[in-house]
């Protein structure tokens, strides 16, 4: 269950903190809608790793499409290509 707190709470910051954990997070309200959500550096530095895997995978698949769809270039017509 989430933990849901008026952003005046934070006058107690502590307890506030306290309160985050690894996949419990705490979000606090504004005139009863969403202002903030404090998160673990651990959980969030573990979201950001799988979105880049996500990121990567998916332009992975797009180059798979591309070569499928579009046929490959030998290196040299890459490098004319480029001006090298």
């Amino acid at each position: 269950m989430p933990n849901i707190l008026p952003v005046s709470e934070l006058r107690n910051y502590t307890k506030v903190v306290n309160q985050v954990r690894y996949g419990n997070r705490v979000y606090l309200t504004k005139n009863g809608h969403g202002q903030i959500a404090m998160i673990n550096i651990n959980e969030l530095d573990e979201m950001e790793r799988q979105l880049a895997l996500y990121r990567f995978k998916l332009e992975m698949e797009k180059g798979e499409r591309s070569i499928l769809e579009e046929g490959e270039i030998s290196s040299d017509d890459l490098k004319k290509e480029l001006g090298i």
